[in-house]
């Protein structure tokens, strides 16, 4: 690393307070803060609260003067966070990591599962904001698990497709079926994804088999954030998802033997899907 590189990573967590908190469903809430953090979509921070833990979170939104996390409560230290208060503090690192990439103008299909809405809807605020056209295709268990549908319904040129697992709203079934046959009715720039694994998995298929650029954002046990511990390492490559991804073309995809089949924990313990 040069020094400009290393000045950057080694800073403190920058500690800031909670402007403003929205309940998005019974597990899942968005954090507001006023701070110019200069995130592209798909990047992430890591999030920090003393005496807790620090762990990854994607940027749900960014528009220059504030930034937002939404948080799905599964865990200690997410249960620790939403604990909090408006006017409470946290601290963040970064941004750090990959980011979705795109052109003006082009025709994009966004595939996301539960609250991997989040950082989809902000990278259709910055795509909409580009003059692209914009076909959102966002799923969950049930309609009570839904979130960033009222957000996404007032965003210009972006046409939402819902599917829920029990018909509660939308399509009964699954979001890759509504992306197959969206890819026979339309010509589509990119596809993007973010959400389960196995369900970006199929998405990356799907795009393969329609010769379509797909990228996908993976998910991995992170600890520092910026390609030092090599926590969240994939096989085979030894690629870094914090600085490799955690957004990545479906081509690398599908050179990760793990990407689809296993993910590791805390220690490094292979979990199966």
């Amino acid at each position: 690393m040069d020094q400009d590189h290393i000045k950057k990573y080694s800073e403190l967590p920058t500690v800031l307070k909670i402007k403003r908190i929205v309940q998005e469903n019974p597990t899942v809430r968005t954090f507001y803060f006023d701070y110019e953090l200069g995130s592209k979509p798909g990047q992430f921070v890591m999030l920090w609260l003393p005496g807790v833990d620090e762990i990854p979170i994607s940027i749900a939104y960014d528009n220059g003067k504030e930034f937002a996390l939404t948080i799905c409560k599964v865990g200690s230290m997410t249960e620790k966070i939403f604990e909090l208060i408006e006017g409470d503090q946290l601290g963040i690192r970064g941004p750090y990591g990959t980011y979705f990439n795109f052109k003006a103008g082009d025709k994009i299909a966004l595939v996301a599962g539960g609250y991997g809405a989040a950082p989809l809807y902000n990278l259709a605020h910055e795509a909409v904001a580009a003059g692209c056209e914009v076909d959102f295709i966002i799923g969950a268990r049930s309609k009570d698990n839904l979130v960033y549908i009222e957000r996404l319904e007032v965003l210009d040129n972006v046409h939402l497709h819902i599917a829920t697992n029990d018909g509660s709203a939308g399509f009964k079934g699954y979001t890759t079926v509504i992306l197959a046959d969206l890819l026979k009715e339309k010509k589509i720039d990119h596809i993007m994804s973010c959400g389960p694994e196995m369900m970006m998995k199929a998405v990356g298929k799907i795009g393969d088999d329609a010769g379509v650029n797909t990228q996908l954002s993976v998910e991995r046990y992170m600890k520092c954030g910026f390609g030092v511990c090599g926590q969240c390492t994939l096989d085979p490559l030894g690629i870094r998802t914090c600085v490799s991804g955690p957004v990545m073309n479906n081509k690398i995809l599908n050179m990760l033997e793990e990407f689809g089949s296993y993910h590791r924990d805390d220690v490094g313990k292979k979990q199966y899907f």
